[in-house]
């Protein structure tokens, strides 16, 4: 009876305040009152709204005590269900909208410091050249996020070791590209003494005695045996940063072999492929992969006959050139194997009992693989006026010391996105003036004073001159902000032209702008970083999934295919201004040969991978179409071992529905993986979530992760889960049911769905995003009007994303501080 009452009194509670307060006052206080406070706790004052986060981290907790149904204890009165989730839905609403009042900005974007990915586009683009091979932020703190964004100011703190680490990074690019000495070009040759991974010497002294420089397979491999060659007798690198032309002499060897093809795990039918990347012994196990080691050029190999191939490379000083087989075989050693066991028979030579030897194949078998026999390196080659750095920083006739002022500044202008004022000249000036006081020549000094300017926080900080009171930013601000949103470096001339004349506050030449930047080959720093932030794809490769049951996924290197596909479509949509639900149901895709394999289309019987990434018709599949087909989607929202609806649920509810799902209670047990693999994860779900405060949080998660289960953990179509030990394989069960009541049977009813009762919350979702990562701050709730206003005006235009672009670059909340 005292139940059926205490119901009744808290169904008729009129606000979710009076409801907390009768819930602890009937359940909690015996235990938490001031006069007893168990466990050290007193909820007597305990109320809605919270108002510091002291008590949003108590609300929480009651949060999880209740959903674990630990409190009340066992012998205590006991809420009813009803009771119990009316509590919880009122405690989260509390905690939700007191977050919005205590992480507010203010509806402003705070103060903040250029991303690690930002800084080194605007060191490339302030020095006219590629910084990636100097590694400049290898050493910086991993960046902070806030909801996958790496442009959120109140997630990009500077600590004392990050500033440390921006002098270091600018002493080294100044000296290392400014202040190398003269040095006259040289030529090294080598053609002998090719020594390579510890376990291949004894082969290759046997077979060869070093007379060649052998590759056996890709660079991502365990084993490392032959997927990096270096040149043993140029262990110390170039003596300068500089241009190397680099003339390899090389042939593709066997890639009609007899062996099986899935000895190697590759398409031999493909020709081989050499790359050159830097090297650097100081970093690292020279046959290792090392942190510093971009792709500087590659180039098709003729099969059998050696061939000259020519390159020219970037190198810094003390980096040496190493060679890698981009698409080799897949584990070399356990080719060697293999092929020892299985052809043994062939060798007039024993094999050896290691069954790793190699020599006896080199001499007799057909073993794939690259072969180099001779490597020119010739430089630095000379540039006009010093190089490409020089003239960046000091213009078209180089470093003139008796401008040597006006130089800095005309650098410094650049560097800090906006007219100098006094104030910025003095220290440049006077640390000049500085170093020739203590005998520096005048180029060192001038080479320290840029150090200077990279140190600066006008610099280091997206630092507004917009002034206090003004809500609208002034010129130079917007064209930062714009440059920075479309491009993630600083305004080229003619931005910053238009910034100086006063012009781009004005509507039509903001739009003007925005169109030419739209066009520009520097919008790949826009679809990469928005993609990477908006869809989570920088976790892409985070949890890679195990090698022995996904082998494509390494020796194809998936990653870079999964994400290319998803950067090319997003580039089409926007170019096309297709509509934004396309992104959720669409009838076409970019696909190489790799993802054609691994998405069993008929293009893979014809595709190339010379040909590259091609646009392909998708019309009538159930399977592809849309984000949620994609494997870049389906892999980075898996955890790399197994799918579950909950954690691809989670994922779409938060980056394409907008909605971040609460956090489950710290102690609540995760969902045991079923290694016998009898049960599937639908039917441990059922179990887990027969609690009624956890079936609140799931009945809204798993429906939108149950369809796709259809895919594996890197996106490739399934009907049924891997087959256990014993009995058959269960079958996948991908229909369910919205917590609106919309019922689906499989992934084509799931993205209907989507499309058709969901694309308004999508659009919403992709405009507060959008706004976000260019504004360097989260939407709050009182951005919602503007929200509005946005998609309205989006809507009378066909709902286009170019159209959704430009929207949201030309707002008041973009424009404004």
């Amino acid at each position: 009876m005292s139940a059926i009452l205490s119901a009744a009194t808290l169904s008729a509670a009129e606000t979710p305040a009076k409801q907390v307060e009768q819930f602890l006052s009937r359940y909690c206080l015996e235990c938490h009152a001031a006069d007893v406070q168990k466990g050290d706790r007193s909820f007597d004052k305990f109320t809605l709204p919270l108002k510091t986060l002291p008590e949003v981290i108590e609300a929480r907790d009651i949060i999880d005590q209740l959903t674990l149904r630990e409190m009340p204890p066992k012998k205590a009165d006991q809420p009813t269900d009803e009771e119990r989730l009316a509590a919880i839905r009122a405690l989260r609403a509390g905690t939700a909208a007191a977050q919005a009042t205590l992480q507010s900005t203010g509806s402003r974007t705070v103060l903040r410091r250029l991303s690690n990915r930002e800084y080194e586009n605007t060191l490339a683009t302030l020095f006219g050249r590629r910084v990636d091979t100097l590694g400049l932020t290898a050493d910086f703190p991993k960046e902070k996020t806030a909801r996958h964004l790496d442009t959120i100011g109140q997630s990009l703190v500077t600590s004392g070791f990050l500033v440390d680490q921006y002098f270091q990074s600018a002493n080294r690019l100044v000296e290392t590209r400014l202040g190398k000495p003269a040095t006259a070009p040289q030529t090294w040759r080598f053609n002998k003494n090719f020594v390579q991974y510890e376990e291949l010497q004894g082969s290759h002294k046997s077979a060869f005695n070093f007379r060649y420089l052998n590759l056996y397979e890709q660079p991502n491999t365990d084993t490392r045996q032959g997927g990096y060659g270096h040149i043993e007798d140029f262990r110390q690198g170039v003596p300068v940063s500089g241009l190397y032309d680099i003339e390899v002499e090389a042939a593709a060897l066997h890639r009609d072999t007899h062996y099986d093809p899935a000895i190697f795990g590759i398409d031999l039918s493909e020709p081989f492929i050499l790359g050159v990347v830097p090297g650097d012994i100081t970093k690292g196990h020279i046959h290792y992969p090392q942190a510093i080691e971009p792709l500087l050029a590659s180039s098709v190999v003729p099969d059998n006959t050696p061939t000259r191939l020519k390159f020219r490379v970037w190198l810094e000083a003390g980096q040496t050139p190493r060679f890698i087989f981009p698409n080799g075989p897949y584990e070399s050693r356990a080719s060697v194997i293999t092929i020892n066991k299985r052809y043994e028979k062939e060798f007039s030579t024993p094999v050896g009992s290691s069954g790793v030897g190699r020599s006896h194949i080199l001499r007799e078998g057909k073993l794939p693989h690259i072969r180099i026999s001779e490597i020119v390196v010739q430089g630095p080659v000379a540039e006009p006026v010093g190089g490409a750095e020089e003239i960046a920083v000091f213009g078209p006739e180089g470093f003139k010391p008796e401008r040597a002022h006006d130089q800095l500044f005309a650098f410094a202008t650049k560097a800090y996105r906006r007219p100098l004022q006094d104030a910025d000249r003095a220290p440049i000036r006077k640390l000049y003036e500085q170093r020739l006081a203590e005998k520096a020549s005048p180029r060192q000094a001038a080479l320290d004073a840029v150090k200077l300017i990279l140190c600066s926080p006008s610099f280091l900080y997206l630092s507004e001159v917009t002034q206090e009171n003004d809500r609208r930013l002034r010129p130079h601000d917007l064209a930062t902000r714009l440059a920075y949103a479309l491009w993630a470096t600083t305004p080229d001339e003619a931005l910053f032209a238009s910034a100086a004349a006063g012009k781009l506050t004005d509507d039509a030449e903001l739009k003007k702008q925005i169109d030419r930047l739209l066009a520009d080959a520097r919008l790949e720093g826009f679809v990469d970083g928005f993609l990477d932030s908006w869809l989570n794809m920088r976790d892409l490769g985070g949890m890679p999934p195990p090698r022995e049951t996904n082998r494509a996924y390494y020796a194809e290197d998936l990653p870079a295919s999964m994400k290319t596909e998803a950067r090319l479509f997003f580039r089409d949509m926007l170019k096309e201004n297709r509509p934004v639900n396309q992104f959720l149901q669409a009838d076409h895709s970019f696909i190489d040969k790799k993802l054609a394999k691994l998405y069993d289309l008929p293009e893979q019987k014809t595709l190339r991978l010379a040909d590259g990434f091609q646009k392909i018709s998708l019309k009538g599949d159930s399977h592809r179409g849309g984000l949620l087909g994609m494997a870049a989607v389906l892999t980075v929202s898996a955890n790399g071992v197994e799918t579950s609806p909950v954690t691809r649920g989670a994922w779409v509810s938060e980056n394409i529905l907008g909605i971040k799902p609460p956090p489950p209670p710290d102690i609540v047990p995760a969902i045991e993986p079923d290694v016998s693999g009898t049960t599937t994860i639908r039917e441990r779900l059922a179990k887990h979530s027969t609690d009624r405060a956890c079936a609140e949080c799931h009945r809204k998660i798993d429906p939108l992760g149950f369809s796709l289960e259809s895919f594996d953990a890197v996106g490739r179509w399934r009907v049924n889960y891997a087959k256990p030990k014993k009995g058959p394989a269960p079958k996948i069960d991908t229909s369910g049911e919205f917590a609106s009541g919309e019922t689906y049977k499989d992934f084509a009813g799931f993205r209907d769905i989507l499309h058709d009762k969901r694309d308004e919350m999508f659009t919403r979702h992709l405009i507060r995003s959008l706004l976000a990562y260019s504004t360097g701050r989260l939407m709050e709730p009182a951005d919602e009007f503007a929200v509005d206003r946005i998609h309205d005006k989006v809507k009378q235009q066909g709902l286009g994303l170019r159209s959704l672009v430009v929207e949201c670059l030309t707002s008041d909340v973009f424009r404004s501080r």
